[in-house]
């Protein structure tokens, strides 16, 4: 079965941990938003679990976007991709 491909695009903070991905077209065989995070994983050993938790939650202060819309189910990534789906991965800065 030929999963639809998604384009996927981080923040430039992770490229400091991931730089393997830096400059890089980011586009993975997917159907979930799980999916992604797992194809993203193999590109980058580690990715995963920077961005989630040891139950495959997102941490709380990790956002993926499909398109304008935060992804809606944190616990599963259950939300469906298609071809046409441009995916956010971000992670929300602190300090002063």
């Amino acid at each position: 079965m030929i999963r639809p491909v998604a384009n996927v695009e981080l923040t430039r903070h992770l490229f400091q941990f991931f730089p393997d991905l830096a400059n890089r077209e980011l586009v993975v065989e997917a159907s979930t938003v799980a999916d992604v995070v797992r194809e993203m994983d193999r590109l980058a050993p580690g990715l995963a679990f920077y961005l989630c938790d040891e139950r495959g939650r997102l941490r709380t202060h990790v956002n993926i976007f499909i398109g304008e819309g935060r992804v809606a189910d944190r616990e599963r990534l259950s939300d469906p991709v298609d071809a046409s789906s441009r995916i956010f991965i971000l992670q929300a800065l602190s300090g002063g």
